[in-house]
């Protein structure tokens, strides 16, 4: 039987599972975010509750085994969210402890290998893409507001770039298919939360109708301030700052 391992779609989640496969030894585990839908038949399911002491333990595992390239492989890869993600991870993770003297990820004759290398192409090329494309509009108090959806969760990885290039400048980037935003307040980036739901049922309107934008962003973000709809366990979770140097360029934020 296999053991479904799910966990609630964090990094640190995703190598506490890693951990529990070798701690409870378990031979055919799968992993996979807990909000996907459950096989039925021939699974044993195990939640896992995310611990940073066993994912920390996992990482540095990782980090001596793969290198950094590995861990950032890794980390485009769960970005992607595609639903058997976690598959060829954790196939590249076991033939990594088990050959630790080979050198895992050139060896593109391995499938699992050759996955995460096309993950890592795929969220790459939206990452520049967004960088390139996206377009602010000013609104009020001098903030520039763009709205995106890409197909990856790309967020965590153009906040370098943005940060950068707008130094002198206000802005909030929305990722409109994950309902979640970048705030830059000329000094850091903040994740966000922003819900448009209850003035309009189509968040495109914005983009035709200045005074609507004008009016929200000042029920959403000025009344409610900004600290306020902060989301940072939900968002930042996915990739906690400490991993965010193997994101782009191997620097930090």
């Amino acid at each position: 039987m296999i053991t479904l391992l799910t966990y609630d779609h964090s990094l640190d989640g995703f190598f506490t599972a890693v951990f529990e496969v070798y701690e409870y030894k378990i031979e055919k585990a799968e992993i996979r975010k807990e909000a996907l839908e459950k096989p039925a038949l021939f699974y044993g399911l195990h939640r896992v509750i995310t611990d940073p002491k066993k994912a920390e333990r996992v990482f540095k595992k990782l980090k001596m085994l793969l290198g950094e390239k590995g861990i950032h492989q890794i980390i485009y890869s769960l970005l992607t969210e595609d639903e058997h993600c976690e598959r060829p991870i954790l196939e590249v993770i076991k033939y990594a402890i088990a050959n630790p003297e080979k050198k895992v990820l050139s060896n593109m004759t391995n499938q699992s290998v050759l996955k995460l290398e096309r993950y890592t192409k795929q969220v790459g090329r939206e990452k520049h893409r967004m960088e390139a494309f996206v377009r602010f509009r000013l609104i009020t108090d001098q903030i520039y507001f763009a709205e995106i959806e890409p197909d990856f969760n790309v967020m965590p990885i153009i906040a370098k770039h943005f940060a950068q290039r707008y130094q002198d400048q206000k802005w909030l980037i929305f990722d409109q298919k994950r309902q979640y935003g970048l705030f830059y307040n000329l000094q850091t980036v903040e994740t966000v939360e922003m819900d448009f739901s209850d003035k309009t049922k189509d968040l495109e309107m914005l983009g035709n109708d200045e005074d609507l934008y004008q009016n929200l962003w000042r029920t959403y973000f000025d009344k409610t301030n900004i600290k306020a709809r902060k989301n940072t366990r939900l968002h930042i979770q996915h990739v906690p700052k400490r991993y965010w140097k193997y994101l782009t360029e191997k620097q930090p934020f």
